[in-house]
């Protein structure tokens, strides 16, 4: 038995596993709360996906944090049902993870009622802490932020390019906001392991040895009854399928008749030996009008040519005396 163990690594040992035993299940109650409209996470929703996973801990800091701080996940009356429906996700998920710790890391007998003794802990340590490490992290950023466009500001910095300074100024303030984050962290993780350990001190040695306690673990992740689980198991699915899927046809929002994108027609495939086919018989087509063209012209030019020939002959042939005609009698001599 590892008598030793630090708070931090105790903390960490049981919710980490806990929180991720137990997401999958809150994931398809949310994922449900969202088609059936009860839930708007807007833009926080990792935020949202981060309470949700830690939801031992924040169960009871969420209130807190939306009412008297002033920051929302989200809105809707599904985020309240969500956090409730995680309870008991929850507490089984911290008995599973729970057992498997106390027989395998700390060689003690986990005692009755583990998963609850658990959970109201973490809850505990989270409704107190959970705020105070907003507010503080809150309040780090800030000052980070102030600082490093402090620091841009001075003489020496104030020549520097534009994007080069945005670069400087995120690396600045977000490498102060996440080692204090990891810091608030690890003293949360330690808070938590701290409470968890008078039940560690209070739960008796396992009496069997480690191949004991092995083959007893083991044994402790099969059910009891094994069609019952997966009948259970796939029941629950069929059902939270068919809700889904029956709230999607409903609150799926549709555009307004007024807000219709106009209908745009797919263009047709490009195939370009069609094209050249096509081109060919089009350039063809016009030289055959060009060449018929220029055939008429000419023709037309003839034509005047042949008719200003004819006038003129005609004009030569009026204007030319008559020799048959008799000469005009001259006038007599007075």
């Amino acid at each position: 038995m590892n008598e030793h163990i630090s708070p931090t690594k105790l903390g960490f040992g049981i919710l980490w596993p806990a929180f991720w035993t137990g997401l999958p299940f809150k994931l398809a109650f949310a994922v449900l709360f969202l088609a059936f409209g009860i839930i708007h996470f807007e833009n926080r929703i990792a935020l949202a996906f981060v309470m949700l996973l830690a939801s031992p801990v924040t169960v009871f800091a969420v209130p807190t944090v939306t009412l008297a701080l002033g920051s929302n996940i989200g809105e809707g009356p599904g985020i309240a049902l969500l956090f409730l429906l995680a309870i008991p996700i929850d507490i089984w998920s911290l008995g599973i993870v729970g057992r498997t710790f106390f027989l395998e890391r700390l060689r003690r007998e986990p005692p009755g009622g583990l998963g609850l003794t658990l959970w109201w802990k973490c809850a505990l340590v989270g409704a107190i802490y959970v705020p105070i490490l907003w507010v503080a992290q809150g309040a780090i950023t800030e000052a980070a932020i102030a600082g490093a466009y402090s620091i841009l500001e001075a003489d020496v910095l104030r020549g520097i390019p534009v994007a080069e300074g945005i670069s400087i100024k995120l690396t600045l303030w977000s490498t102060v906001a996440t080692v204090a984050l990891l810091v608030l962290f690890v003293v949360g993780f330690s808070l938590v392991g701290r409470m968890i350990r008078r039940t560690v001190q209070s739960a008796g040695h396992a009496p069997e040895n480690y191949q004991g306690l092995i083959v007893r673990w083991d044994l402790m992740r099969v059910p009891l009854d094994q069609g019952w689980m997966l009948t259970a198991l796939s029941g629950a699915a069929v059902v939270l399928s068919v809700l889904f899927w029956f709230s999607l046809p409903v609150f799926t929002p549709h555009p307004h008749d007024c807000c219709k994108k106009p209908e745009v027609m797919a263009e047709p495939p490009f195939k370009p030996l069609e094209i050249l086919n096509e081109n060919e018989k089009m350039i063809a087509r016009l030289a055959a009008q060009v060449e018929l063209l220029v055939e008429q012209r000419a023709k037309s030019e003839l034509d005047k040519e042949q008719s200003k020939g004819k006038g003129k002959e005609g004009t030569e042939i009026v204007e030319a005396p008559d020799a048959t005609k008799p000469a005009a009698p001259t006038a007599a001599k007075q």
